[in-house]
């Protein structure tokens, strides 16, 4: 096996959401190499429990160990919120776990006039109470408005052909932020950023949209370089994809995500080892 920082990060999601935050890892961090998994099966992932997603963090993560990863990033809300501490417990100190909760938050609280926050999320990412913990945490004076929103994910996820349904939905979910008079808003589901055109339009000029990748891209540089595992290479590294469902529409879907060609994607069966 190849030396440590030569080996891959690994990324992982439900489904094609998570690549947008792997864009962000591939722009920022270009001398690596990634590896990422959809586990497109057994999406969404947003309205189940917590034990169930508990048990699918841990599949994966000991699937991409296998794999050879140094890092994991889960590119997902929902597994980030109700699963990142029991997947910290299970890989121990063999390597770093970075989730999307804590890096949105910290933006988003930092970059906040008003000290009025809004997320955006699944049901079970909101029901978690993630990001209120994470809110409180960064600075116990801001006041977060949490919407689930049980429609949207499945909506991009299906290739989003949007009428004027998809945009009295979106509206729906927007009013009570803007009834709270929110100025930030965390797009709390890693699919949410393909339709942050319309959710700006919704909002309004005046509200600052925040996405989990930019900070996650800094929270990975600065694990592997502290555990000394950044690639020395000084040319692009590679990127290769797998998923757990229908090959060809993870690739015609996933192009869109991530904005760069995805090549070849390998089928792979995620099996449920764990008990949940």
């Amino acid at each position: 096996m190849s030396a440590l920082p030569e080996r891959p990060i690994a990324v992982f999601d439900s489904g094609v959401g998570g690549l947008t935050v792997l864009h962000e890892l591939l722009v920022s961090l270009p001398t690596e190499d990634y590896l990422y998994l959809g586990d497109t099966a057994r999406f969404p992932y947003g309205d189940r429990g917590q034990a169930e997603l508990r048990t699918f963090a841990i599949e994966i993560a000991d699937h991409l160990l296998d794999q050879g990863a140094k890092l994991l990033v889960v590119a997902c809300n929902a597994l980030s919120s109700s699963a990142l501490d029991a997947l910290e417990l299970h890989i121990g100190d063999r390597l770093d776990v970075i989730g999307v909760v804590k890096p949105a938050t910290q933006l988003a609280v930092a970059g906040s006039r008003t000290g009025r926050i809004g997320v955006l999320a699944t049901p079970a990412t909101v029901a978690s109470a993630a990001y209120e913990r994470a809110v409180r945490d960064a600075d116990a004076h801001v006041h977060l408005e949490s919407v689930p929103c049980p429609d949207l994910a499945p909506i991009i996820q299906g290739g989003f052909p949007f009428d004027e349904d998809v945009v009295d939905t979106v509206r729906s979910y927007c009013a009570p932020l803007k009834a709270a008079g929110v100025d930030t808003v965390i797009l709390g589901c890693t699919h949410y950023p393909l339709v942050a055109p319309l959710l700006q339009r919704v909002l309004g000029r005046g509200v600052t949209l925040v996405t989990s990748g930019a900070g996650v891209a800094r929270s990975v540089e600065r694990a592997l370089a502290a555990r000394n595992l950044l690639n020395p290479r000084q040319s692009e590294g590679d990127y290769r994809f797998q998923c757990s469902a229908d090959v060809e529409s993870f690739r015609a879907l996933g192009t869109r995500f991530l904005q760069m060609p995805l090549g070849d994607v390998m089928h792979v069966e995620v099996a449920s080892t764990v008990p949940a």
